[in-house]
């Protein structure tokens, strides 16, 4: 069983900047994809970004199209991954989780094919 806490959500003004981690318990992200998602109050949980780490060491990263520009994703540690949020809109205000799982490359943006969650750290952005 993997272990995952998200942290780093807060309230921000429209076009600041935040940084959301992800721990786990264990070395969990060592052969696992690590995604983002997002849920907004009466929305459906939507993709964010993700992140594989290759046996080289070196990162494969998505991001949605339409959140390119602003948001990165990044392996810091051997058990943390990061989404940095910059130019933030009231738009992207939602609850943000955390996922890793092992599964296939086209399915990184897909909630249902991750195994384990966090419980989510609340991000507010104010107009």
């Amino acid at each position: 069983q993997v272990r995952l806490v998200e942290s780093g959500g807060d309230s921000v003004q429209a076009g600041g900047s935040l940084r959301l981690s992800c721990t786990a318990d264990w070395d969990a992200f060592r052969h696992n994809y690590v995604g983002w998602f997002r849920q907004a109050p009466g929305k459906e949980r939507g993709p964010v970004a993700a992140i594989f780490t290759q046996s080289s060491g070196d990162p494969i990263t998505y991001v949605v199209d339409w959140l390119k520009g602003r948001f990165t994703i990044s392996r810091d540690t051997q058990n943390t991954v990061s989404l940095q949020m910059n130019s933030l809109k009231p738009e992207d205000t939602a609850k943000y989780y955390c996922a890793a799982g092992d599964l296939w490359s086209s399915q990184v943006f897909q909630a249902n094919a991750y195994t384990y969650w966090g419980q989510g750290t609340q991000v507010t952005v104010s107009s």
